[in-house]
């Protein structure tokens, strides 16, 4: 299963005490730090006047809260697809102790059943909308920059900096991930 090739615009949640101390957040439901709150009230400067066909967004809450906090709370549709993966045994311990992306930690959900979880998630709504805002997780990141690259492995997406993914089109040949800003938003979105 790959990615339909349509336009959209990822925002990973904004910081959370987990993430400040380097830990495997997972499926933990841990909310926004104070830092994070901020990093996603700082998106919303970029985000909230547009008028977006659909705002998808994982049900845990330091996604859920980004959403609201991102988009000034413009309809949100819940998508538990994009929840962040269930590393199983490893949540809550330390970014170094992350085994490679395909490999299945102890107890958790395999990189396979990620990514067609993922990727089902997005596409239905690709399928229904043009221009989507997806806000979930690096780990979801990771599945869409695998689905391009061909790998997940990579510089964590940061927290809170929407990045627009387009397809390939005659002028670019291969999916590009470009970081949303005042000049690119103008460009695309006015």
């Amino acid at each position: 299963m790959q990615l339909i090739q349509k336009p959209f615009v990822f925002l990973r949640h904004g910081e959370t005490a987990m993430n400040q101390q380097q830990r495997i957040g997972g499926r933990t439901d841990t909310p926004l730090n104070s830092i994070g709150q901020q990093e996603a009230d700082a998106a919303a400067v970029l985000l909230a006047d547009i008028r977006w066909s659909c705002i998808a967004a994982s049900p845990l809450l330091r996604a859920w809260e980004t959403a609201q906090r991102a988009s000034l709370k413009q309809n949100i549709q819940a998508v538990d697809g994009l929840r962040e993966r269930d590393w199983g045994r490893l949540e809550g311990a330390s970014w170094s102790e992350v085994p490679p992306y395909t490999e299945t930690p102890p107890e958790g959900e395999s990189w396979a059943d990620f990514t067609q979880r993922v990727v089902l998630a997005i596409n239905n709504q690709l399928s229904q909308h043009d221009w989507p805002l997806i806000v979930a997780h690096s780990g979801v990141f990771r599945v869409i920059r695998a689905q391009v690259t061909g790998t997940p492995e990579g510089e964590r997406i940061g927290n809170a900096q929407p990045i627009l993914v387009l397809p390939p089109d005659a002028e670019q040949p291969n999916w590009t991930f470009i970081p949303l800003t005042t000049d690119t938003k103008e460009y695309y979105f006015d």
